[in-house]
C-alpha cells in the first residue's frame, strides 16, 4: 500500500506486542464535527495530497511537515511547517497537546526490493512521529498500516506490524487503519485480480483472506482519514478494509 513521500533515515529496531479492539459500529460524522488541529506528515504524496484539501475544506485547522524548498506544495489554507521527519526537534514545536498527528510517510511504490527502504524511511520516521507525539502530549496518533497476515511483502507487513507494537506501548491514544492496496491515478494494476477477488467470495475456506486484502479507492482511504480526524478521542482502535469502505 502506497502512501507516499520520499526520505531517507536510519532503522531503530523495536518490537512489541499489543492488542487492540476494532469498533463494531462507525458512528457518522459526516453531519457534525469539532474543528480539529491536526499535524499531517506525508502530506505532499499520494493520499496526502488529497487529504489535505478535505480536512481544510471541513474547516480544520492543517499544518504539514515538509523538507526545504517543498513549501509551495502545500495547499492554501494549511500552514507548512519545515523539517525533517526524521529528526523529531525539527519539528515537534509545531504539535500542540491538542493536536491530532496523521503520519503518512512512506516509500513510494513499495515492492519486496525495497526492505532496506522500509527500514530507513517508513519505521525511522515513524518512531520519530510518534516520539514527537508523545513529547507534545497530543491528543490522537493516526497511522496507515497495511492489512496482515498476507503471503507477500513480508518486510513491508513486519515494519506496519513494529510500528503498530510502538502505538501500542505508548501513552498516546491512535487510530491505525489496515489497507491492502489503494487504488487511484497510477496505481490500478490490482484491478486485474478482479476474477480471483470474485472466486475467493465464493469459496468459504479463503473468503476471510479475501475480505481481509480486499481493494479499497483513494476516495474511501481519504474519507476513512477524515473520519478517524473527526471522530479522534482518547480510546485507539483499528480499521481494516471493512470500516475504510464503510467511512
Amino acid at each position: 500500500m502506497d502512501v507516499g513521500g520520499e526520505y531517507g533515515g536510519s532503522p531503530v529496531a523495536v518490537r512489541i506486542s499489543y492488542t487492540i479492539t476494532r469498533p463494531q459500529v462507525l458512528p457518522d460524522s459526516s453531519h457534525s464535527h469539532m474543528r480539529a488541529n491536526v499535524f499531517v506528515t506525508g502530506g505532499t504524496g499520494y493520499i496526502g495530497r488529497r487529504l489535505l484539501p478535505m480536512l481544510i475544506t471541513r474547516g480544520h485547522r492543517v499544518r504539514a511537515l515538509v523538507r526545504p524548498g517543498s513549501e509551495l506544495n502545500v495547499p492554501m489554507g494549511a500552514t507548512p511547517i519545515i523539517g525533517d521527519v526524521f529528526d523529531r526537534s525539527t519539528f515537534e514545536w509545531a504539535i500542540d497537546s491538542d493536536s491530532v498527528v496523521v503520519h503518512l510517510v512512506g516509500t513510494p511504490r513499495p515492492s519486496p526490493m525495497k526492505a532496506a527502504q522500509f527500514e530507513g524511511i517508513d519505521f525511522a520516521s515513524a518512531c520519530e512521529c510518534h516520539a514527537a507525539a508523545q513529547s507534545a502530549n497530543a491528543r490522537h496518533f493516526v497511522y496507515v498500516s497495511v492489512a496482515h497476515p498476507a503471503p507477500v511483502m513480508r518486510a513491508y507487513i513486519d515494519v506496519r506490524q513494529r510500528v503498530e507494537g510502538i502505538l501500542g506501548a505508548g501513552t498516546v491514544s491512535h487510530t491505525i487503519l489496515r489497507p491492502w492496496y489503494v487504488l487511484g491515478p497510477g496505481h490500478q494494476w490490482p484491478r486485474v485480480l478482479a476474477p480471483l477477488y470474485w472466486i475467493g467470495e465464493r469459496v468459504p475456506s479463503m473468503r476471510a483472506g479475501v475480505r481481509r486484502l480486499g481493494l479499497v479507492t483513494l476516495d474511501q482511504m481519504v474519507a476513512a482519514l477524515t473520519y478517524a480526524v473527526e471522530t479522534a478521542s482518547d480510546h485507539s482502535r483499528l480499521l481494516d478494509v471493512a470500516d475504510i469502505r464503510r467511512a
